[in-house]
């Protein structure tokens, strides 16, 4: 199996990818746009050859130095995890004749107007939304919408350039901050508790499923450099509160015709039980939440993820043992980390039910929270009970300070 992987060494989890598919004895052709020496050493040692393109911002010419360096080679997949270079994994799939999406199932993936229709087309429960290209297009949109409402690229990832607009002020400041966007998603506000549904798929079947809860919502996060975010990977997916969102993946998957690879779609959870669609990823989660899955598990989704795309199915043991809670820690004061406060007492409480924990050193300077999603460390806690899960999560974020100064 000769694999085309597109940007081998970022962002920050492909590398993983990348081992998992020679794991599993697969020739990995890495296209990137860094030098090959500026790969990590365990990209270097995973890959079989390494193509530097010009530029991914040139998609026709990256095409043809793709082709060019193939030439006379067999490729049996072209895989990408990066949204930004989706279309081009599309494109080079066409030009080869591979599985795998096609440019106009990307665009679904992508275009979040374009998904909502789909999906919403399907009978299932999508926010009053609408597309804008221009600020008459925008206030059109919202009056169908009504406040609060949501301001979002319509190809955007993640909450950069997300704004909640709760009156028409509020609005017309958030439109002048998006003026570099060039198409936007207008919704309404779904007020409820925000949560994923990711899969692993081959061929249309599910071969593995995960549902995470987001505390804050990611928005809130977004706005308050203060605050410990927590995703928490829930044990049991039969449960009143992921049940509903498990029931409108299923639906969605469907809705959109995916295949095979991984999935990421955000979902809301509304006071009265109701599962409403965000939307969704042809994508594995970022900000280590695969790490999470793996650790409610004790699996390797990076390797079971590759031997689902190459082989159809996933061989490791997929039933949930913990349910796992992931704390990210963003540093007080400014300057250089000084402290991790609280630290000693939390590991000789908890230490057995301590899945994992990186911090930035005592030593190193703070780290930018509105670049590095993981901000200054990450811990994963885990249990088979979830309150005792979140028990000890909430611990971590109250009583653990990184401290710079």
């Amino acid at each position: 199996m000769h694999v085309v992987y597109l940007s081998p060494g970022f962002p920050a989890e492909m590398p993983l990818f990348v081992r998992g598919l020679a794991q599993i004895g697969a020739k990995v052709l890495g296209v990137g746009d860094q030098p090959a020496g500026a790969l990590a050493p365990e990209v270097r040692e995973a890959l079989s050859d390494y193509l530097q393109v010009s530029s991914f911002g040139d998609e026709a010419r990256a095409v043809e130095e793709v082709r060019t360096w193939l030439r006379g080679r067999n490729v049996d997949r072209v895989e990408c995890l990066w949204e930004r270079l989706m279309y081009l994994a599309a494109r080079l799939r066409e030009t080869f004749g591979l599985p795998g999406m096609s440019r106009a199932q990307t665009a679904i993936f992508r275009d979040k107007e374009a998904m909502k229709q789909a999906v919403e087309k399907a009978g299932l429960r999508v926010p009053r939304h609408g597309r804008a290209r221009s600020t008459a297009e925008a206030w059109a949109a919202v009056e169908r919408c009504g406040f609060p409402a949501i301001v979002k690229p319509i190809d955007g990832a993640g909450s950069k350039d997300t704004y909640r607009c709760n009156d028409k002020a509020e609005f017309e400041v958030a439109l002048a901050k998006v003026r570099h966007i060039e198409e936007l998603s207008v919704e309404e506000f779904i007020e409820g508790e925000e949560l994923t549904y990711d899969t692993v798929c081959a061929d249309g079947r599910i071969l593995f499923e995960n549902v995470a809860w987001y505390r804050p919502k990611p928005m809130i996060l977004a706005q308050n450099p203060w605050i410990s975010m927590q995703n928490i990977v829930l044990r049991d997916l039969t449960q009143e509160m992921p049940r509903p969102g498990v029931q409108l993946g299923h639906g969605v998957l469907q809705a959109l015709g995916f295949q095979t690879g991984f999935t990421h779609m955000e979902w809301f959870r509304t006071p009265k039980g109701e599962a409403v669609f965000g939307e969704i990823g042809g994508r594995p989660p970022g900000a280590r939440l695969v790490h999470a899955m793996n650790y409610s598990c004790d699996i390797d989704l990076f390797r079971g993820w590759a031997e689902a795309a190459c082989h159809g199915r996933l061989s490791q043991d997929t039933g949930k043992k913990y349910n796992a809670a992931m704390i990210f820690k963003r540093a007080q004061g400014d300057g250089i980390v000084r402290e991790h406060r609280g630290l000693r007492e939390l590991l000789q409480k908890y230490g057995p039910h301590i899945a994992t924990i990186e911090l930035t050193p005592i030593g190193e300077p703070k780290r930018d929270w509105q670049k590095v999603v993981v901000g200054d460390g990450w811990i994963v806690v885990r249990h088979p009970d979830l309150a005792t899960t979140m028990q000890m999560s909430e611990r971590f974020v109250n009583d653990l300070t990184v401290v710079a100064g």
